[in-house]
């Protein structure tokens, strides 16, 4: 529950006793890359493992993708919306389809590389790329990469040291089931408890187990880089959706496990904490969090209500709890006596969380987002200067660059190649023969 404190008078406006949380620093430079010199074969698509990927990329490892020489990842064509393609892009991309905005989205720092790893030419490429790597990160479904020869113990034999992480789920009766953001949120508890109570359930706005899940992946990634420091040895690790999205129910989770109570929907209401949840103004809504008594008792008299605070049905949250409906319907009635923006500037300051409901525009245009710099802009071959969302962690004050754009399909194929060792002429022949 955090806290939004004298941020603002109103929504996409101005901070009021706003102080940036950028530490001022007279030698903040940053931190060098960290996983510099770190070579990830990314043999993911979509969501999920990219996210891993492009997190790592982030931190300096030198990611190559590997795609399907034809269409590559799937999100490649997944739009509109597509950034527009220059007159001026290579000449050597004009057969394909515009960037479209999804895969912009999370493979910025990569390298792509276009091989048919189904052909024996192909599945030699892969081999030196494997050969040559510290991180594998793959998304097949469970056991397709092992019929290929490139499973865990194929690659282990070429590669000792390599870390090989499969975001699949490797066992279980489930195991060779194609793992979808939505379905898994769907049978992992999550779309049954999202959505409003009267209504059917609904899916979250974004594909947030795919992300969570690239999360974990990279966050184990990591750990295994620091254990084979140890070791000396490679890692399996095996990450998936379904676990990941069991894993962040969290106390509704707990909830279930420690006291056997089943959930239900609460549509943005907390089923712990109330009130804790958006309400309707006179012209638009606001998020409200009281998480204890003394902020509730702060929140009742800025909606000019003290004695709600007194009242027996509403002193503790406990009780709170009980009596949400009733408690509810007076705020309701309260704060439609005036517009949103009215409401913002009286809880300024005061101590109670809360927050409009920005749109995606005011989200961007939000002093803190414009203060912290959320985005970034990249100059790409084909798109030209393209917005993107920067990483989210600073170091010393200062962000992670962003050293390439997101790659357009096998732009790097030629100079991944040559870095395998094939000449020019190998790589043509390659090429005509529809290996690259």
């Amino acid at each position: 529950m955090l806290q939004r404190v004298c941020l603002r008078t109103r929504a996409g406006s101005h901070l009021r006793h706003y102080h940036p949380t950028r530490p001022t620093m007279s030698s903040a430079t940053g931190m060098p890359p960290p996983l510099k010199g770190v070579r990830v074969l990314d043999l993911t698509r979509v969501l999920a493992g990219p996210t891993a990927t492009m997190l790592l990329a982030d931190l300096g490892a030198d990611v190559v993708k590997v795609e399907e020489i034809t269409r590559g990842d799937d999100t490649r064509t997944w739009s509109p919306p597509s950034a527009p393609t220059l007159a001026s892009s290579p000449e050597s991309s004009s057969h394909l389809p515009s960037e479209s905005a999804y895969f912009l989205a999370v493979n910025r720092n990569k390298r792509s590389m276009t091989v048919n790893f189904k052909e024996p030419e192909g599945l030699q490429i892969v081999r030196k790329l494997v050969e040559r790597a510290d991180v594998l990160v793959e998304n097949f479904i469970s056991g397709k990469l092992a019929t290929m020869g490139l499973g865990w113990e194929d690659c282990q034999k070429i590669n000792p040291r390599l870390i090989y992480t499969s975001i699949t789920g490797q066992t279980g009766p489930y195991r060779t089931a194609a793992g979808y953001d939505v379905i898994v949120e769907a049978e992992a508890g999550l779309m049954h408890i999202t959505g409003e109570p009267d209504r059917p359930p609904s899916k979250v706005g974004v594909a947030a187990t795919d992300i969570a899940t690239g999360l974990y992946a990279h966050g184990a990634i990591m750990a295994a880089l620091l254990s084979r420091q140890q070791t000396g040895k490679g890692v399996w690790i095996d990450c998936n959706l379904f676990e990941t999205q069991i894993a962040g129910l969290a106390n509704i989770a707990s909830n279930y496990l420690i006291a056997g109570t089943e959930a239900s929907r609460h549509g943005t209401a907390h089923p712990s904490v109330v009130p804790y949840q958006v309400f309707p103004c006179r012209d638009g809504f606001i998020m409200i969090g009281a998480g204890n008594n003394k902020q509730f008792a702060i929140l009742c008299e800025v909606l000019d209500e003290p004695s709600l605070a007194l009242d027996p049905r509403f002193m503790t949250n406990e009780v709170r709890v009980m009596n949400r409906d009733e408690l509810v319907e007076i705020m309701e009635e309260a704060l439609m006596r005036h517009g949103r923006d009215y409401w913002l500037k009286r809880l300024t300051g005061r101590g109670v969380p809360f927050g409009p409901i920005n749109n995606i525009r005011q989200t961007f245009e939000h002093p803190q987002a414009v203060a912290r710099g959320v985005v970034t802009e990249v100059e790409h071959p084909r798109a030209g200067k393209i917005k993107l969302v920067a990483p989210a962690v600073s170091y010393n004050g200062e962000k992670m660059k962003v050293r390439r754009p997101p790659p357009w399909l096998s732009e790097h194929t030629e100079e991944v190649m040559e870095e395998l060792g094939y000449s020019s002429e190998e790589v043509t022949d390659l090429r005509g023969k529809g290996i690259i």
